[in-house]
């Protein structure tokens, strides 16, 4: 255990390294002048020589290595730097934020496992019949509907037409129930799918059939018998899906005018605020890899034959 997680600590320094490396570079290709944005030139009448003051506050007149290496030092000790636009810190803002975010993370998972588990325990318990044809059409509409469709959907019926819920922002569970249903509902469908898929396969199993024979009733041999394995697929993917999760926030965040982290970098990304940026990328990947850690160590606690040795999982 204690190797894995060094071997995971090791690819966190190596991947947030990367993403450093490439965010900061891309920023620096990117079309547009960030000294024009912070001078607000459209609003402002500014002179060549504001310009230039801009750029040497910033930096931007040094070497392109010597900023890199100067925010890297900075980034060493926590310092992501401030916003371009309003001068606040870049950690002060993300750490705002990032609450709204993992409650939302949290909600879209809550939504998830309330319709993916009971959908694959059915279509499990009775394959080839009508729970499990309904349990087909609904991957198939998670799978098509992307979220910004279905979220506009949601508003329009449970908000505008039958009033049922708030359509923006935050404020109570009533505010949550749209966001995490839209981001939560396409993973859903993938999850039910996959608990069905390995319930199936653990059902099939020695042990299972021995437990029939012993006399245990159908649901019980399920729920006490072939659930536990067959939640593995589940968890080998959860560390996947959440970086698309944390992507699909941003849509999620923006059109329910969600004030997390996502609806931060999309308003950055406008302003051309470069800090605020990188800062989210290299959040995000800090946590994206923290939760497949978490993931790979809770596979040793749901299968207690699995162990960790110079491979990942053995």
């Amino acid at each position: 255990m204690l190797v894995l997680v060094r071997r995971r600590l090791l690819q966190l320094v190596i991947v947030l390294f990367g993403l450093s490396v490439i965010t900061f570079v891309l920023m620096k290709l990117a079309p547009g002048d960030p000294v024009l944005s912070i001078l607000r030139i459209d609003e402002v009448a500014v002179t060549q020589a504001d310009e230039e003051a801009v750029r040497e506050k910033l930096g931007f007149n040094k070497p392109f290595l010597l900023q890199y290496g100067e925010w890297l030092l900075r980034v060493l000790k926590l310092d992501l730097g401030s916003s371009y636009v309003n001068g606040t810190p870049v950690l002060t803002l993300l750490s705002s934020r990032l609450p709204l975010t993992l409650q939302l993370t949290a909600g879209a998972i809550v939504v998830m496992l309330a319709l993916a588990i009971p959908l694959g325990l059915l279509a499990a318990r009775y394959p080839g019949r009508w729970p499990d044809h309904l349990c087909r059409i609904f991957a198939l509409l998670g799978a098509s509907i992307p979220n910004f469709l279905l979220g506009l959907l949601l508003i329009y019926f449970l908000s505008y037409r039958l009033g049922w819920l708030p359509t923006m922002g935050t404020g109570g569970i009533r505010h949550m129930i749209l966001p995490s249903v839209t981001l939560g509902f396409a993973l859903a469908a993938v999850y039910s799918r996959l608990l069905r898929s390995g319930l199936l396969d653990s059902l099939a199993q020695p042990y299972i059939r021995a437990a029939r024979a012993r006399g245990i009733a159908g649901w019980r041999v399920v729920l006490l018998h072939a659930l536990r394995p067959a939640l593995l697929p589940m968890l080998a993917v959860f560390g996947m899906s959440l970086g698309s999760m944390l992507a699909g926030s941003v849509v999620v965040e923006m059109l329910y005018a969600w004030p997390g982290i996502g609806s931060l970098a999309v308003d950055a990304v406008f302003q051309r605020d470069y800090p605020v940026i990188q800062g989210y990328v290299l959040l995000t990947g800090a946590f994206v890899i923290i939760v497949n850690l978490v993931v790979d160590v809770c596979y040793g606690l749901l299968d207690p034959r699995i162990s960790f040795g110079k491979g990942d999982l053995q």
